[in-house]
């Protein structure tokens, strides 16, 4: 697609300003290297090794890693050569990579063999380890020099990049007390355990870019591969095509001055019409964080060629507002993104493990249940699990839940979690090792009578054992969903003893709900919920629901909820809450006596006597 001169020269100017400029065709006057490699570095073991980078065209280029030669030609225009070395088995001693053509010479030292994992994502995943809570700690164990860490900085790009500039780059770096704070906590948390288990350097590449939506995420090549994504993108192209940003700047400098005016500054004091680099990347279609391909382009893509172990990625924020979420598009576009990251790096059974997004925000509880009920976050948690399913790879791929760390705000502090769990994902499902991690599905949900009975897999339950199971709503066929209570199974009443369950089986019910039809299970965008697989507290039970009303689904012209929706969603939920508190209040005698009946048809049916 041709781009209008000013367009580009708004792209050009904001990508300098973000230091994300380097010349794509140029060819290199001095021997470079790609600055994914650098001293200290962790290259993949047992794949073949690809060093890469630039010198003059024709020109012969000898690399050298450890006792391996081999020797590259620099071709095309970009004079850019390519050599491959021999696939290698796991080596915590020191090496040197040596690369040379003519006079020229680089050299790097302390590389070691091991695996190296891709941290990926948006700010949640990116946040630093000393930010967050057992940072100190963390901080203050983390005497690892297997343990290594690159950090890619903002870099969107409209194109893919080739070369990755110097000043975008926190260079290979040995985990220690001193550096271990600037380590993603997330990737801290994941590559510090696999570390210690497998005894091998382990190394993380730490390129999460803060306030991406997942389309910024997915290879460009990829979106012609889906109706829905190949929609988007067609309107995505619109965009850029129209895009003036002469009239943007005129646009934002007018609302500047209204402001100031508004607040009483005087003219002289007013500023002066900015030139084209006051555009950030936000400002550009194509560039922007929140479109297609943009920071794959610029900070995963541009290392391609690299071998890689695996990715861990947590993403989910910037897709969840009512105006912009589109669960079927999440959908499509996880599985695109995969796939898309498999075919660049050349491993189709590339590992992949799914954070689903932190909760943030106001936590659910039986006090707000209804009002929490509706939110659009919980259908991108299912968006999350349903693409990586679509795979039909649950060998090499995980949804890993995270719904149940709670705290509020939009960067919850407590990272540790989603890191040690990940962790057991990869140790037990990709490395075998002898490390408990599970998951549960849910196989059938029938009614039976006012109830409905799930039936699960494996056994769910909270991990204090608790009778009270939270987190369910249940509705008939009108679809108002109501705060349900829950239990297991109960195949033998023993009163406060502590009665047999299977817990394979949860019974869901509600007072209100006289003919149930379908459930819900923590959803909310911070939901409550505490049923563990195994009754493990590392391995909640991923949110879920029976029911088939999917979240309203516009084109990529027009959002199926605006604010005035949002606010009518809002307003219904908060009748739902008012109406159960209602009828449970005024019909609390009745409740506690259904309640108390239960118990004795229970004891009746299983002998039990006080």
């Amino acid at each position: 697609m041709r781009l209008h001169p000013s367009i580009r020269s708004a792209i050009t100017v904001a990508a300098t300003l973000l230091g994300t400029l380097t010349a794509q065709t140029q060819s290199a006057d001095t021997l470079e290297i790609h600055n994914i490699f650098s001293s200290n570095m962790i290259l993949q073991r047992n794949k073949p090794i690809t060093v890469w980078g630039w010198t003059s065209p024709g020109q012969k280029v000898l690399v050298q890693f450890g006792e391996e030669k081999t020797e590259a030609a620099a071709k095309g225009e970009d004079g850019r050569w390519e050599a491959t070395l021999s696939a290698r088995k796991a080596n915590s001693t020191g090496q040197k990579l040596t690369v040379s053509s003519g006079d020229a010479s680089i050299e790097f030292d302390n590389i070691l063999i091991g695996d190296v994992w891709v941290m990926n994502g948006q700010s949640n995943m990116a946040w630093g380890l000393r930010k967050t809570d057992w940072g100190d700690m963390e901080t203050a164990t983390s005497h690892l020099p297997l343990f290594r860490r690159i950090g890619i900085k903002p870099n969107e790009s409209a194109t893919l990049r080739k070369r990755l500039a110097k000043d975008r780059v926190d260079a290979w770096t040995v985990c220690s007390p001193e550096t271990a704070g600037a380590f993603s906590a997330i990737g801290y948390s994941f590559g510090s355990r696999l570390q210690r288990a497998l005894q091998i350097p382990i190394g993380i590449i730490d390129n999460a870019r803060g306030g991406a939506s997942i389309e910024s995420l997915v290879p460009l090549h990829k979106f012609a591969d889906d109706p829905i994504a190949a929609a988007y993108k067609a309107h995505l192209d619109k965009r850029i095509a129209a895009f003036d940003p002469a009239k943007l700047i005129e646009q934002k400098w007018q609302n500047q001055v209204a402001r100031m005016r508004r607040r009483g500054v005087a003219e002289d004091k007013l500023p002066k019409k900015p030139g084209v680099d006051s555009l950030r990347s936000w400002d550009i279609p194509g560039v922007s964080p929140s479109d297609a391909g943009s920071c794959y382009n610029g900070m995963f893509g541009v290392f391609k060629g690299l071998s890689i172990k695996g990715v861990l990625f947590h993403q989910g924020y910037n897709n969840t507002s009512a105006q912009n979420c589109r669960p079927k598009r999440y959908r499509a576009l996880v599985k695109l993104m995969v796939e898309g990251w498999r075919e660049d790096f050349r491993d189709p059974k590339l590992p992949v493990g799914v954070i689903g997004f932190c909760a943030g925000s106001i936590a659910q509880t039986p006090d707000n249940f209804e009002i929490w009920s509706s939110s659009p976050a919980a259908f991108i948690r299912e968006a999350q699990r349903l693409g990586l399913a679509d795979l039909k790879d649950s060998t090499n791929t995980a949804f890993l839940p995270a719904y149940d760390v709670q705290i509020p705000g939009l960067h919850p502090q407590k990272k540790r979690a989603h890191g040690v769990r990940a962790a057991r994902w990869a140790l037990n499902q990709i490395y075998g090792m002898k490390v408990n991690w599970q998951k549960a599905s849910l196989i059938s949900a029938k009614p039976d009578g006012d109830r409905i009975v799930l039936t699960f897999d494996a056994p769910v339950f909270p991990d204090d054992k608790s009778v009270s199971i939270e987190g369910f709503s249940i509705a008939d066929e009108s679809g108002r969903f109501f705060m349900a209570r829950a239990e297991n199974h109960i195949t033998k009443y023993q009163g406060i003893w502590g009665n047999k369950c299977d817990y394979k089986k949860v019974h869901v019910w509600s007072p209100l709900v006289k003919q149930p039809v379908a459930v819900r299970y923590a959803w909310a965008r911070n939901p409550l919920g505490n049923l563990k697989v195994n009754g493990k507290d590392y391995l909640p039970l991923h949110c879920f629901r029976t029911d088939k009303r999917d979240w309203p689904e516009a084109g990529p012209e027009t959002n199926a909820v605006d604010r005035a929706g949002a606010k009518s969603l809002a307003a219904e939920c908060a009748a739902r809450f008012e109406q159960r508190q209602a009828e449970e209040a005024r019909r609390a005698t009745e409740i506690l006596g259904a309640k108390r009946k239960r118990e004795a048809e229970l004891a009746k049916r299983d002998g039990w006597r006080k």
